[in-house]
């Protein structure tokens, strides 16, 4: 019977201060993952890559540490997993220096499509325009295979997983913690919809390993190793959406920006990019140009509104919100309504899934290319 060398991966993983490149190291000069385990300090010391401070603190963790036991602790918490030498591995984060060797992962690896991965990344106090925007932008996708990349955070991120759910896309989230935690919580929601429906969550963590300030940065490498592009949806001057910007460039990957508001401090960071020469995208097939992606986008607007069968009244208001987003009292003003009846007709558009309501009172239409 072929040895488990899962195990190993594992024990490895389970150390917090033994990062990807020490562990691809050892693998590499010891050519298999037991031996690079079981080495000794003579042997490890001599690596001259590795500091003497890194090996002590393998061999220190490493005593306490059974291999066994770290695979029997990841089968009873039902985590599933994958390492490099795995052909499911993700072929495009493989190809990243700093790449992790180990990844945890809830949901269904085959529901999404690693050839056609778009990561996007943003403010996490994103403005609704710019979620407004974003999310039509990620509909028009609606009836391909692409999938959605982003870190679960709130802001864009989350209505980029949102947006990719609503409109039938698979959607990958990339947290920075184990699976004990789910951060933030508002998101709980979200991760069971992305574990049962709609892709795949992944984690280089140990269950166990806390939500620390500086795995997000860290994490944001991931997003962006896995995508051939990101598109950066609001970042300001400072901002872990510009982080992931450079981890874009220095992957050789695409960078993409949706631009903004110039009076949106959030924008300051989109704009900067654009000037150094990312693309600029303010609809779907703007991002199939700059990836170089023949996809065929289904393009059915035009039907719905022929078939949006409205009465006089209904298509008035829609017509106006369809243009420009509208308010109840500029409704009411513009077309004559009295509240009542208006509020009416806004119920009814809202039902029939025509128009939805912004957190800041104002209606848009969900029927895109108007």
């Amino acid at each position: 019977m072929t040895e488990n060398f899962s195990k190993y991966w594992l024990a490895f993983a389970s150390i917090e201060k033994v990062g990807s490149v020490f562990i691809k190291t050892l693998f590499e000069h010891f050519g298999s993952i037991k031996s690079a385990w079981c080495a000794g300090p003579d042997d490890l010391f001599q690596i001259e890559t590795l500091t003497k401070r890194q090996v002590t603190d393998f061999l220190d963790a490493r005593k306490n540490i059974n291999p066994d036991d770290c695979l029997n602790y990841i089968l009873e918490k039902k985590l599933k997993f994958i390492n490099f030498t795995d052909s499911k591995y993700p072929y495009l984060l493989k190809q990243i220096p700093s790449a992790p060797v180990t990844l945890f992962y809830k949901g269904d690896l085959s529901r999404c499509n690693f050839d056609r991965t778009l990561s996007i990344v943003g403010s996490r106090k994103a403005s609704e325009s710019a979620k407004t925007v974003l999310s039509k932008i990620i509909s028009e996708f609606k009836g391909t295979d692409l999938c959605i990349v982003s870190g679960l955070a709130m802001g864009i991120d989350t209505c980029a997983h949102k947006a990719a759910l609503k409109n039938g896309l698979s959607t990958i989230g990339v947290i920075a913690s184990g699976f004990d935690f789910i951060y933030p919580k508002q998101n709980q929601d979200l991760y069971k919809k992305i574990e049962d429906e709609g892709g795949v969550i992944f984690s280089e963590y140990w269950p166990d390993f806390q939500p620390m300030t500086w795995r997000f940065p860290h994490r944001n490498r991931i997003v962006t190793g896995l995508s051939k592009g990101t598109l950066v949806a609001e970042a300001a001057i400072k901002s872990g959406a510009l982080i992931s910007a450079n981890y874009c460039l220095e992957q050789g990957r695409e960078l993409m920006c949706m631009p903004g508001l110039l009076t949106n401090p959030n924008t300051e960071g989109v704009y900067k990019l654009i000037k150094n020469g990312a693309a600029v995208v303010t609809r779907a097939q703007d991002i199939l140009d700059a990836l170089d992606w023949q996809i065929n986008i289904l393009n059915d607007s035009s039907d719905k509104i022929q078939k949006l069968d409205l009465d006089g009244e209904e298509k008035a208001v829609f017509d106006l919100i369809a243009i420009q987003p509208q308010n109840i009292d500029e409704l009411c003003s513009k077309l004559c309504l009295e509240f009542s009846d208006l509020t009416v007709i806004l119920m009814n558009l809202e039902l029939k899934g025509y128009i939805r309501q912004t957190d800041g009172g104002r209606y848009i239409s969900e029927i895109k290319n108007i």
